[in-house]
């Protein structure tokens, strides 16, 4: 039904929301003050024309904003932007009944993201390589993108080639594309293992496209160079495929918020290390124990711990978090410990945390949902969150990213 409505405020994903006699109705692309009219279905909105637009819409950077689903807030201008993702973390922790300062959003978006996956499609006899819809299985069809890094400037020919290689079993691929200091690092997921002359052809496209490494599912094909990332004072090469901050200013700033947190202490774990983004930063001034449920990523940290001077050591565990946290007597032995758990949170982290001794927690989250969840079981266990502050380096979407700082003794 096409409907006139007059827009309220904006929700979490960036949906302009009108109250109406039957209930909220969400509009993608609309703004709060504004009057639009859109074909409404339950509780969803299909904008089709701004009656009248408000004066926090700016022009979107990209011509296919709207179709394309990886931005959902190129509309807004930087005030607007800046108070929605702020106030997602607040909003979070308002409801897990945590109150805590909230400080300003901080801008780490840099140069750009530096890892990109794209989708590869047959469609009749061209494979057909972007991102997807908003809300939608429809793939569009991406030749640059804005909010890449200038190293991923040639990443969809790239992917675009690999695709036309790799498009003859008529799987859908995902292909994951990292700048590194080395070059482009290529992972391709969907394909299933290859052998025989199709390896042989790989390898010859990664020498042609000038790859630093081309792996299929982790199976690296041909590394011609090490695909090296700077953290701290170290150069790690990531497992293929493995885990890596969306930019470099934004692991920059996380880090930078883990370092201004730190107490003075001898012993720090760093939970969920990943490849060591923070173990390196914190083992310039602690001991580190770095806990990480992917093998690869502890050999990456470790390799990479044992070629950079000027740090403290560096144990590893590997270890899954989710089904075996470090349990109390673990735990006391640490002066603080670091956690960056994946969008699920550290549910079971948090409940042994509660019952420990440690005295301070520094939380990196990339869910407020998540965080506030565990955030209400810190404070049950004497913990008070002293400050939040929400990182943004996934610039015009959705996604928001923080640091909880969390101390023992004081009632928040």
């Amino acid at each position: 039904m096409n409907e006139t409505l007059v827009l309220a405020r904006l929700g979490q994903r960036g949906d302009g929301i009108a109250e109406t006699p039957a209930g909220q109705v969400f509009v993608p692309y609309a703004l709060p003050g504004e009057t639009v009219r859109a074909v409404v279905d339950g509780d969803r909105g299909q904008l089709v024309e701004i009656i009248s637009a408000a004066e926090s819409r700016i022009a979107a950077i990209c011509p296919l904003f709207t179709r394309c689903g990886g931005c959902a807030a190129q509309h807004m201008a930087p005030g607007l932007y800046r108070e929605w993702k702020r106030q997602q973390v607040v909003t979070a922790l308002s409801r897990a009944g945590i109150a805590a300062p909230v400080g300003d959003l901080v801008d780490a978006h840099g140069a750009g993201r530096r890892r990109v996956t794209f989708h590869a499609r047959r469609q009749g006899e061209a494979m057909v390589v972007g991102f997807m819809a908003a809300r939608s299985h429809e793939l569009i069809a991406v030749e640059a993108c804005p909010v890449l890094a200038p190293g991923l400037a040639r990443a969809p020919s790239v992917a675009q080639m690999l695709a036309n290689r790799l498009g003859g079993a008529s799987k859908p691929l995902d292909i994951q594309v990292t700048a590194s200091e080395a070059g482009l690092d290529v992972d391709v997921r969907g394909h299933g293992p290859v052998a025989g002359k199709l390896r042989l052809i790989l390898t010859e496209l990664a020498e042609r496209l000038d790859l630093a490494r081309l792996s299929i599912h982790g199976d690296v094909i041909v590394e011609r160079r090490p695909p090296l990332q700077r953290m701290g004072k170290a150069l790690v090469a990531p497992a293929p495929g493995g885990f890596l901050q969306a930019t470099a200013a934004g692991e920059e700033a996380l880090a930078g918020l883990v370092m201004d947190a730190l107490p003075k202490g001898k012993r720090v774990a760093d939970l969920f290390a990943g490849c060591g983004p923070f173990s390196f930063r914190l083992a310039e001034r602690m001991q580190v124990t770095a806990v990480e449920s992917e093998a690869a990523a502890m050999l990456a940290l470790t390799k990479g711990a044992g070629a950079t001077q000027g740090l403290k050591p560096i144990a590893t565990e590997t270890r899954d978090l989710f089904r075996r946290p470090l349990l109390e007597h673990e735990l006391n032995g640490f002066d603080v410990v670091v956690l960056d758990p994946p969008r699920a949170g550290a549910e079971a982290q948090a409940k042994r945390l509660a019952a420990s001794k440690v005295k301070d927690v520094i939380y990196v989250s990339c869910d407020a949902g998540s965080f506030a969840r565990d955030a209400a079981t810190l404070a049950a266990g004497g913990y008070a969150l002293e400050a939040v502050t929400p990182v943004d380096q996934f610039r015009y979407s959705a996604h928001v990213e923080l640091v909880g700082v969390f101390r023992r003794g004081r009632k928040g």
